[in-house]
């Protein structure tokens, strides 16, 4: 007779507004249907490990009834003087387990009085008709509600306590474990022929059979053979946490041992697993985008929408788009559809949130016949298709205005979600088929504009430059409560995230500056020199709040300037000294240079004049640097361009220097082997090399810092608003 498959709650059951809680804890348990209640009690009691004083003082049966659509409570009263309650959870099947957790509500609770001799059976059938007297209780009924669709391993080896058990579980068991393990089929086959049991049996704890731990080990012909000498329901045996073998294979993403196991057995594919989740969700938890895509037509029957919609978000939390877009496109209200196991946002409040449009981890070939097209002035990644199509289909069965906004708006503002991480695609799509966006605010009266001014990105900040006359009016918005101007957004710190993406405080300042003569250049006159609730310009804050980065940007530059000013210092001594004490000796009687018309003597000459010069004018400039007033819109243009030409003179003398200590060393040692001095030579040209490498960073920052901002981050590039049309997408 098969056992009766229920969860097991130990501790303290409470009544209240809010329905029956429970504090405690929780275990899976198997119990006999013939067993008596005070059986079940000293099970229970060495399950918890209780002690001996704490005893069960009332066991309470917890049944969904999807039949009904309630939850029935029946409470069994054992004793006064004992302190321990217990609750037994059961459900009709493993669909019926995830259903009713998700949406049923408590509507009864019954109580009655059981014998201890009564059963299991018993029990549970006395408290269904309690509730439910006028419901004809039939045997059917009965096995539906109390008895799981559970498939359970063998548990001889683990349950039985005997000495002969033991150690056949440690002479078979666990080598049988260890072979799986590795894919040694041929010694786990000799365990087989003398342990045949061992093929459906639990070997481990957590109740593994072979073939849960083989097809997790993705050890492909053993698994092969392992199928030929098993049947179909060996296959659908679930380990403790109800998980059957081929869950295992969805989450490891191996599809052939996935196909061998299909082909055997179809059923797979639709039985359930632990918290009730299909295959195909392990494979999309576990970012398997394939294995969820090949899962997906075979399952997407069995699904009720809890499943469905779990399987979608899932999708888009693991960048499987193209399933997404696939189950979108079946099941419209997944557009609609809230994320359980978020904040109750939809599949837009998410997509929102992804800082750069990232590509799917896989193509579905289901979802090559879906076409969307998307601005064409950005690249067609498939989230913006995504995004484009969820949005028509809520803009098409949204009939107001005041019910889009409250959808895009509940649980958080997706709009301004989107602006903070910079998430121009997603605007892109919105704002194109719904320009009213475009006058949204948030609950500081801060709009798109002023939100990405605030977070300091540039690209949808450039929405300035499209939308024509409405700029005049929303530049005008003003916070509510701080009266803050859209230019004492700008004059306000960029948030750290955006403040590293440059480095050198020098070139955070360079940057920040840049970004308020920008703001500047939009704002009305009048609107310059307004002052906020703190009596504050826009001039005046910025000061303000850019104090401690001006002083480290200050601080910053010049010790910068003091080391290379040093290293020009050094490097104008040695140039000096060479010219003077000429390589190869002087001609005792003419004076000049032994080597004075060999073109490798010419080479010195030039190479060494030029860094000589070269250092002396890098000294020149750092020393301007190092004398600068350091006032904050030095930072902008003027600091970094003596720095940017400092370092350019400093890396030519530093070339020409190398250049002429190795025609020196050649023309003193080319009389030897002409090896070392062509050797010394090429390697002289390694620190050139290196300084190239090692300072890359600087330079990127100094020409970004200079000549990038201001002259091409706020110029108008890639257009977010665009014309969908019948011919094809339009950029205005």
């Amino acid at each position: 007779m098969e056992p009766i498959v229920a969860y097991i709650y130990v501790g303290s059951i409470f009544e209240g507004s809010q329905g029956v809680t429970f504090d405690g804890r929780k275990k899976r348990m198997y119990i006999k249907r013939d067993s008596t209640l005070d059986t079940l009690k000293r099970r229970i009691h060495n399950k918890f490990s209780l002690q001996d004083d704490q005893l069960i003082s009332c066991v309470t049966y917890r049944l969904l009834d999807s039949t009904h659509g309630a939850i029935q409570y029946s409470a069994l009263e054992l004793s006064d003087d004992e302190d321990v309650e217990c609750m037994i959870e059961a459900f009709h099947n493993q669909s019926d387990m995830k259903t009713m957790e998700l949406h049923a509500e408590i509507q009864n609770m019954e109580s009655a009085t059981p014998e201890p001799q009564d059963t299991i059976v018993e029990i549970v059938e006395d408290s269904s008709a309690a509730t439910f007297p006028e419901a004809e209780h039939t045997e059917t009924q009965f096995t539906r509600a109390a008895t799981a669709a559970y498939r359970t391993p063998s548990l001889d080896f683990l349950d039985d306590t005997s000495e002969d058990s033991w150690n056949i579980f440690l002479s078979k068991c666990v080598p049988l474990h260890i072979h799986t393990l590795q894919g040694n089929w041929k010694a786990a086959n000799e365990i087989f022929e003398e342990r045949p049991e061992l093929k459906t049996a639990a070997i481990a704890n957590g109740w593994p059979t072979v073939l849960h731990i083989a097809a997790g080990t993705n050890h492909i012909h053993f698994v092969e053979e392992l199928l030929k000498i098993i049947d179909g329901d060996a296959m659908e045996l679930q380990d403790q946490k109800g998980n059957t073998a081929f869950c295992f294979v969805a989450a490891s993403g191996n599809w052939r041992i996935a196909d061998l196991m299909l082909i055997s057995k179809p059923s797979l594919a639709h039985i359930r697993g632990g918290n009730g989740m299909f295959p195909v969700h392990f494979a999309a938890l576990q970012g398997r985008c394939p294995m969820a895509c090949k899962l997906y037509p075979k399952t997407k029957e069995a699904f009720v929408d809890a499943d469905r919609e779990l399987l979608f978000f899932t999708c888009i939390k693991t960048h499987n788009y193209h399933l997404a877009l696939n189950m979108v496109s079946d099941c419209e209200q997944l557009a609609f559809a809230r994320d359980p196991d978020g904040n109750n946002g939809m599949a837009l409040h998410l997509l929102a949130k992804h800082q750069k449009p990232l590509d799917s981890c896989c193509r579905c070939q289901q979802h090559q016949s879906i076409l969307v097209k998307t601005n064409p002035g950005m690249k067609h990644h498939i989230v913006l298709q995504l995004v484009n199509f969820l949005w028509t289909k809520i803009t098409e069965n949204i009939d107001s205005r005041s019910k889009l906004i409250d959808i895009i708006n509940e649980p958080s503002p997706l709009l301004f979600d989107a602006v903070e991480v910079g998430n121009v695609g997603f605007l892109s799509e919105l704002i194109s088929q719904y320009p009213s966006l475009l006058w949204e605010v948030d609950r500081s009266n801060r709009s798109i504009i002023h939100r990405a001014v605030l977070h300091r990105h540039a690209s949808i900040y450039n929405l300035v430059h499209e939308i024509g006359p409405i700029r005049d009016i929303i530049v005008t918005f003003e916070e509510d409560d701080s009266k803050n101007t859209l230019l004492h957004l700008a004059a306000k710190l960029a948030p750290g995230s955006q403040l590293e993406l440059v480095s050198g405080a020098a070139f955070q300042m360079s940057a920040e500056i840049a970004w308020f003569k920008e703001v500047k250049k939009i704002m009305p006159a009048s609107l310059i020199w307004k002052k906020n609730s703190d009596k504050k310009t826009a001039e005046e804050l910025f000061t303000e709040k850019h104090e401690n980065l001006r002083q480290k940007a200050e601080g910053w530059m010049k010790r910068t300037a003091e080391f290379c000013m040093l290293i020009s210092t050094v490097i104008a001594t040695g140039v000096f000294a060479a010219a003077i004490n000429i390589p190869g000796g002087m001609n005792d009687q003419t004076k000049d240079p032994n080597y004075l018309n060999k073109k490798i003597f010419q080479v010195f000459a030039i190479s060494n004049a030029i860094s000589l010069i070269t250092s002396t004018t890098a000294i020149l400039i750092f020393l301007s640097i190092l004398v600068s007033r350091y006032a904050e819109h030095d930072f902008h243009r003027n600091l970094p361009r003596k720095l940017i030409f400092g370092m350019i003179t400093l890396f030519i003398s530093i070339s020409c220097m190398m250049v002429a200590f190795g025609s020196a060393f050649f023309i003193t040692y080319h009389h030897c082997s002409r090896v070392v001095p062509d050797l010394i030579s090429v390697l002289a040209f390694v620190p050139i090399l290196l300084f190239i490498v090692l300072q890359c960073p600087l330079w990127s920052d100094l020409i970004r810092s200079t000549y990038y901002y201001g002259r091409v981050l706020f110029k108008p590039g890639k257009n977010i608003l665009y014309v969908k049309s019948k011919e094809g997408n339009v950029r205005i």
